[in-house]
């Protein structure tokens, strides 16, 4: 069983790692600002940015390989589409991030205002 823990713990944290890989870049973070709006062509997208088109695809690539969109063909044409649902495990650590800081601010407020930590 505590195996079981460590590999969810294990695969939890590498996905989260890709997430983060992910939208470190400015420009994926731009893509997925986009797509937060409707689903859009790579052509389109593309479009936006200073770059080539196979310049442009890595990052494409980079989003797709860590969850966060998915790309539909139909003809000559790809469609990325965003994945929220992976965004989710983005939030949540960031849940977990401030009621981690939450805790200890209160620990803080309460050793500076409780009389009783003050000790000469």
């Amino acid at each position: 069983m505590n195996g079981e823990i460590l590999s969810l713990m294990a695969q939890y944290s590498a996905e989260l790692d890709g997430v983060l890989v992910a939208l470190a870049d400015p420009t994926r973070r731009a893509v997925v600002r986009h797509l937060g709006r409707g689903p859009t062509t790579v052509g389109d997208l593309a479009r936006e940015f200073p770059m080539t088109l196979p310049s442009f695809m890595k990052h494409v690539r980079t989003l797709e390989s860590n969850g966060l969109i998915h790309t539909v063909k139909s003809g000559r044409v790809r469609t990325c589409v965003l994945n929220r649902e992976r965004l989710a495990l983005l939030d949540d650590w960031l849940a977990e991030q401030r009621r981690i800081w939450e805790e200890r601010t209160d620990r803080l407020e309460q050793f500076v205002t409780d009389p009783k930590e003050q000790r000469p």
